[in-house]
């Protein structure tokens, strides 16, 4: 592949990597909303009544969570083909941690509709006693755990993804430096969370930076694009 054609290729999936920044949002988004809204925590059968009251509604929401992790995979290969040029080898590895990142995403949403069957089934309630239910509801919060673990990895690729932008010329380098910082409070939070779970929602606060920065640097990679000219940079090390 020729100088030119390698450089229109990584305007092209720069501008994909930006878009799928966004999309990615409001695919996670939406699907955290949507089933947020039926969750009555410690209370399995309310909370399967509010399903079972709008089933396409909650599976609408569970399906924006799997397209969002499969859209991660698009929005990783994108910010690859853009960095591979600064460092092909910290480019793979991000590569590798966002993709891990996607896998247990979809292994998530396969327990989500596993539990999903439960709640649909009233059968399956009357089945159990209430010992057995609150059991139930502590299987169901193991879904708060392997989003962390999940988040541990996007973190990890993330801080590699912007550490490359950091080191090249083509976004602004406040963005740059926005996102890596973002993104190492990611794992961070997560450990926190599994170590401390009953602290977890103070840490909620720490994803505000991280979605800042994607949304503003999706914006800039999908509307600017990145700037490829050669330039003399060096790797900060």
């Amino acid at each position: 592949m020729t100088s030119s054609n390698s450089e229109k290729s990584q305007i092209r999936y720069a501008g994909l990597a930006g878009f799928m920044f966004l999309f990615v949002i409001v695919a996670d988004l939406s699907g955290m909303f949507i089933t947020s809204r039926f969750d009555v925590p410690g209370n399995f059968v309310e909370t399967a009544h509010r399903i079972m009251g709008a089933e396409l509604l909650y599976r609408i929401g569970l399906s924006s969570g799997l397209i969002g992790s499969l859209c991660t995979l698009f929005l990783a290969i994108g910010l690859y083909v853009v960095l591979k040029p600064i460092d092909n080898n910290l480019a793979l590895l991000a590569l590798l941690f966002r993709s891990i990142e996607a896998a247990l995403g979809g292994v998530q949403n396969i327990f989500s509709f596993v539990v999903l069957k439960l709640y649909l089934g009233a059968d399956y309630i009357n089945a159990f006693n209430p010992k057995q239910l609150s059991v139930l509801v502590d299987a169901h919060s193991l879904a708060s755990s392997a989003t962390n673990v999940s988040a541990i990895f996007f973190g990890v690729g993330s801080i590699l993804f912007f550490y490359l932008f950091l080191n090249s010329a083509y976004i602004p380098k406040a963005l740059s430096a926005l996102g890596l910082l973002a993104s190492l409070l990611v794992p961070i939070i997560c450990f926190a969370s599994l170590i401390s779970p009953q602290h977890a929602r103070i840490g909620q606060f720490g994803w505000l930076p991280i979605a800042v920065a994607e949304i503003s640097v999706g914006f800039w990679l999908l509307f600017k694009g990145v700037s490829v000219q050669p330039r003399e940079t060096e790797m900060w090390m």
